[in-house]
């Protein structure tokens, strides 16, 4: 027969054979003193400038490349509204443009679009040291196993195909940015 041992359901109690467990005490400041703590960023070894601060309390940023305007907006309405801020693009070298310029932390990209193809697009942007290690999630019209693994060969972190449910969509891109 197995022993099984029952922990306490509430602070200060103690059940017999259960080893309590006593809060580690803390030591005490006499009245009247006062601690000053300083730090350095050598001490420290961390650089913490003001734009990376500022940075990090920004909105994630969200780059939308779609040709499709109902597509754009029915995914940017629904990042928005979760609190993403969103960059929109209808073709590929706008996207590229603003992917470079802007610096998003995630891009949405349609497979099929003027100017430069989402594979395309995918591969440029991961051959460059300073986007390629941004997450790409792939919208396409084609539930196609070939086309898909293309999108992964590129770099695509993801693929979706049309039509797209904006939950999905969200949940998505919540996995890939807060993993």
């Amino acid at each position: 027969m197995a022993t099984r041992k029952f922990l306490p359901a509430a602070a200060g109690r103690t059940i017999p054979g259960v080893p309590s467990q006593k809060e580690p005490e803390m030591p005490q400041t006499p009245p009247g003193t006062t601690t000053v703590l300083t730090f350095s960023d050598a001490d420290a070894g961390l650089s913490w400038p003001a734009d990376d601060w500022a940075a990090a309390l920004e909105p994630p940023t969200v780059l939308i490349a779609d040709d499709d305007e109902g597509v754009r907006d029915l995914i940017g309405t629904r990042l928005r509204a979760a609190g993403y801020r969103t960059l929109i693009a209808s073709d590929g070298r706008t996207a590229m443009a603003l992917a470079l310029g802007e610096r998003p932390q995630l891009v949405l990209l349609a497979v099929d679009m003027p100017g430069l193809d989402g594979f395309a697009f995918c591969y440029e942007l991961h051959s460059s040291p300073q986007t390629a290690h941004l997450p790409v999630i792939f919208i396409s019209a084609r539930a196609e196993p070939a086309e898909a693994e293309l999108a992964r060969v590129v770099g695509a972190e993801d693929y979706l195909v049309r039509p797209l449910d904006p939950a999905d969509v969200l949940r998505r891109v919540q996995r890939l940015l807060h993993h």
